[in-house]
């Protein structure tokens, strides 16, 4: 479990007596005995009025025994990042500082209540989606999705091919450059095999680098550079998104939403 930092407030000093404030639904409560801080999940009284309410009911939901202060400062919105640093230090509660200096807790982090978000990708070049995902995901762009990515990246640098889909991946033999005589082991995806074509009236083997087509796992998201297959969708039998090759990170992270709305729903 994870609250918003507007919720939780840490109780050290009282300037105003034993009130909290209206939105608090936790306070860290400062303790001696072991030092840190005990959680408390708390109740304003909602009859009250003003910013600051006397408490209506308070109980005590961990003591600071089980209580561990992440020692660095972190992006709060980052749900996934929280709750793996939750779990991975075997504390029952975890208190973090967030990069403004607000502060958020995980409570039984369990990292598997987060959905799993396969990417699917390709290098050389540069992974831009993979990239972009990892990019919104720092910035805490998912928080309130309770996702993490699994990135499965390809590269086809390894391939055993004559000839590679552009110039820009660094390849010395492309389409997009180099003029085919026919027979070559190519690696591209459907739209490098009717370009081959179009140029070249021989035959060839194509190698298919296309991630759409190497999805096995699901929800995923993955590029594709063919504007008709754009959208939610099952492809080889497994239900995810697919964005065009030069998606903006707002068409991904859009893409990302509206995955994960549509695979809640279907459960």
């Amino acid at each position: 479990m994870i609250i918003h930092c507007k919720g939780v407030g840490v109780a050290s000093t009282r300037p105003c007596g034993d009130k909290v404030y209206f939105l608090s639904q936790y306070l860290l409560r400062v303790a001696s005995n072991p030092p840190g801080y005990d959680l408390v999940k708390v109740v304003p009284d909602p009859k009250g009025t003003g910013l600051m309410r006397s408490i209506q009911s308070e109980e005590l939901v961990v003591p600071s025994e089980q209580v561990y202060c992440y020692p660095e400062k972190v992006q709060i919105h980052d749900h996934a990042l929280l709750v793996r640093l939750a779990a991975e230090g075997g504390y029952r509660c975890t208190v973090f500082t967030g990069l403004d200096e607000h502060l958020t807790f995980v409570l039984d982090p369990d990292p598997d209540e987060l959905l799993t978000i396969h990417v699917y990708d390709i290098i050389p070049p540069r992974p831009s989606l993979s990239a972009c995902i990892i990019e919104l995901e720092a910035c805490g762009l998912f928080g309130d999705l309770s996702v993490r990515f699994v990135h499965h990246i390809e590269d086809i640098s390894t391939w055993d091919a004559d000839v590679f889909p552009c110039r820009a991946a660094g390849f010395h033999r492309t389409l997009d450059a180099d003029r085919m005589e026919g027979g070559e082991k190519v690696a591209g995806c459907i739209t490098g095999a009717a370009l081959y074509h179009e140029c070249c009236d021989q035959e060839m083997t194509q190698l298919n680098t296309c991630p759409v087509d190497q999805v096995s796992e699901e929800p995923f998201i993955a590029r594709c550079c063919r504007i008709e297959r754009t959208g939610i969708a099952i492809h080889h039998g497994r239900f995810g998104a697919v964005v065009h090759w030069g998606a903006s990170p707002a068409d991904i992270a859009y893409s990302i939403q509206a995955l994960v709305k549509e695979w809640r729903d279907r459960e």
